[in-house]
This record gives C-alpha cells, structure tokens and sequence, in this order.
C-alpha cells in the first residue's frame, strides 16, 4: 500500500453522495482534494466536513460538460497544489426512457454531463499526469454500465459509453504510470435515492462503500493494475419486490 499522503486530487460532484463520500475518506488520508460541483452550499458543506478530518480542501463551482469551466477548474488546482494526482469523476445525472420515445434534450445533457464532462476532465488533467509519470483516474459508472435494463436510455448508453472511455485512456497511458479504474456500483443510498419508498436502504450500499473501494484502488503499488469496470453490489436485493 503507498501513501496518499500530500497527494492531490479532484473529486466531482463533490457536494453530496458518492462524491462528499469519496473526497472525505481521501482527505482524511492526507490527502489534499478540490470538490467541484454546481451547488455551491452543498460544496462547501463537504469542504467543512474535510476540515473536521484536519484534511485540506477548496470548492469549485463548475459545470464539467463544459470545457471552459474544467480548464478554469484544473489550472485553479494545479495553481495551488503544483499537480494533480489523483481525479474521481463522480458528476453524474440520471435520467431516460425508451429510446424511440426518448427526449432529444433530456438525451444530450444526460449524456453532456455523464460522458462528455469525464472526458474533458481527463483530457484537462492528462497532460500533467504524463509528464509526472504518475496518476490515477476513477471514473464512476453504475451497474447500469454492465447491464441492459429496458428503458434506462441515454443513462445506461452514457454508462456503458463512461466504461469504454476508461478502457481507452488506460491503454493510451498506461505507458507513462498512469492508472485508470472504473466503479459500477449497485444502489447507492443518497440524497437523490433515500426518500424511494422501494428501496431497503439496510440492503443497500452507502457512499463510504464507494469511498473505500477508492481508497483500496489508488493506494495500490505503481505496478499493480486492476483491470475491466469492477461491480459492487449488495448480496441481497435492496429493492423490495
């Protein structure tokens, strides 16, 4: 296991969920972390919980599926830390429907914000990941990435297109000791999901499950490579039926 210790990293959708989850654990191995996001209290509530762990944090309102805001984003971090290290893409929205009756604008920004946004963050941070020679990007997906449910549209399209994405930047840079993961959780309790009445939440998985998956992925040694999307689920169906 390496030190995360002084590390930096990027988490998106940093304000709730999976990503107020994944930026706290990092912070509170040390490691510095820059949440981003559209909500700017949201934000800046994981950034106080950052700062209970005597972690190190700044929030950054952005829209990741559009390219001036990620530049603004990146150049904002590497201004303050020198680098970055590590970068999480969480953002994510849902949302879909059958695809011969699918909203056109509903489809683009589903897919603007789940697919392009890690796209243009990894292309932002790529380039000072190579020169260092070392990076690790986790892009977060979803069950719905691995599986085909039936009107799931341009949710599961952008899911199963995030898993090739990660495929491709790990080939591409495997060379210069960067690491690229992919997690597809099964349901995760968040503020988005908690009111479901037809969700166990007992029977479900939380952010910190998210989180420590993370956490397990960017310690490994440098030559350790964890390959294909990795599924977490629960053992017993969270869904009462």
């Amino acid at each position: 296991m390496e030190p995360l210790v002084g590390r930096s990293a990027i988490v998106t959708g940093g304000g709730t969920g999976i990503g107020r989850g994944v930026a706290v654990a990092l912070a509170r191995e040390g490691v510095k972390v820059a949440v981003c996001g559209r909500t700017g209290d949201t934000l800046q509530e994981t950034v106080r919980a950052i700062s209970e762990t005597e972690g190190e944090g700044f929030a950054f309102r952005a829209d990741v599926s559009k390219a001036d805001d990620v530049t603004r984003l990146v150049d904002a971090v590497i201004e303050r830390w020198g680098t970055v290290d590590i970068l999480v893409n969480n953002a994510g929205i849902g949302g879909g429907d059958y695809i011969h009756q699918h909203d056109i604008e509903a489809w683009d920004r589903i897919l603007a914000v789940n697919l392009r946004g890690p796209f243009l963050m990894a292309r932002a941070v790529l380039p000072t990941m190579r020169r260092q020679r070392a990076g690790h990007i986790i892009n977060i997906s979803s069950e719905a990435g691995i599986e085909y449910y039936k009107g799931s549209g341009a949710y599961g399209v952008s899911k199963h297109a995030l898993n090739a994405l990660g495929e491709y930047i790990q080939r591409e840079n495997q060379e210069f000791g960067i690491h690229v993961n992919t997690i597809c959780p099964g349901m995760v309790v968040t503020e988005m999901t908690a009111d479901n009445s037809d969700l166990i939440h007992e029977k479900s998985l939380y952010p910190d499950d998210i989180a420590d998956l993370v956490l397990w992925l960017v310690s490994r040694r440098s030559n350790v490579k964890i390959g294909k999307p990795i599924l977490i689920q629960t053992m017993e169906n969270p869904w009462r039926m």
